[in-house]
């Protein structure tokens, strides 16, 4: 089974078991619908009780857990939900899961790089392509000018670059 990671518990909240947590997700709304979720690397199945908002973090309470002892230990832990309740992107939308360590090639199928990392900006998002055999990085803003193709299956996109933007 996969699991996608939609949040980071990054304290507790007050004595009665809930946890603050750091949202991963632009969708805040998503935990609404969560009726259950996964906590670290192990995988701790948990069912979702409450959730509430304040501050641009999600308040949770496990029904599981009780009091604030029984879930110190959780802090730092991710929150997991299983692949099959990720939510439905429109089309020509990706999650920054899927971008990463895609192969990039230009449009005449030069190798450019790996996307290593996506830097999220009010406008839009750019990708940072490493290109490894010349140790070097790209920065290629995330507009359809600049896409032809991404294939997230095969881990591909192509780009059509403008004068300079590749060197």
């Amino acid at each position: 089974m996969d699991y996608i990671k939609v949040g980071k518990i990054i304290n507790t909240h007050g004595i009665k078991g809930e946890v603050k947590v750091f949202p991963l997700t632009d969708n805040l709304e998503r935990f609404d619908d969560l009726k259950k979720a996964y906590l670290g690397e192990k995988k701790i199945k948990v069912e979702l009780e409450n959730v509430k908002y304040h501050k641009g973090l999600v308040i949770i309470k496990f029904k599981e857990y009780n009091n604030i002892n029984e879930i110190l230990s959780f802090k730092d832990y991710f929150i997991y939900v299983d692949e099959e309740e990720r939510i439905v992107l429109p089309e020509n939308h990706f999650f920054i899961y899927d971008i990463l360590g895609c192969q990039v090639f230009d449009s005449m199928g030069k190798n450019i790089g790996i996307v290593e990392d996506v830097i999220q900006a009010s406008s839009n998002d750019v990708y940072v392509i490493k290109d490894e055999k010349n140790n070097k990085e790209y920065l290629i803003p995330a507009v359809r000018q600049f896409f032809l193709e991404i294939n997230i299956k095969e881990k591909k996109i192509i780009i059509d670059p403008i004068e300079g933007m590749i060197e």
